[in-house]
């Protein structure tokens, strides 16, 4: 069986959260108070970039994470609705709100 090359998007080698805020913080760093050359300077950006993808796709997932476990947490908690209720249901205005408390 052919073994699966390593790519820079393999979450075994892709940097934490912290990692990634960190190395923007040193690239942003790097670039307002040193004196590179022309092409380090794109270097860096390209390499911020990447980071800045890194950090918003763990915060995409995360977001993703909260809102499961809240609308899991609302539905466990919620009453279930009386059969003899004769009123229509109004909480299906909300459920686009995302609410963390």
């Amino acid at each position: 069986m052919a073994r699966r090359k390593s790519t820079p998007d393999d979450e075994s080698t892709a940097p934490s959260f912290e990692e990634a805020l960190a190395g923007l913080e040193a690239i942003v760093e790097a670039m307002e108070h040193e004196q590179l050359p022309l092409e380090d300077l794109v270097a860096h950006y390209e390499k911020g970039s990447a980071l800045l993808d890194r950090c918003e796709s763990i915060l995409q997932s995360a977001r993703g994470r909260i809102e499961l476990i809240t609308l899991r947490n609302q539905s466990e908690t919620e009453p279930a609705p009386s059969p003899t209720s004769g009123a229509p249901d109004d909480s299906d205005d909300d459920d686009d709100d995302i609410r963390l408390f």
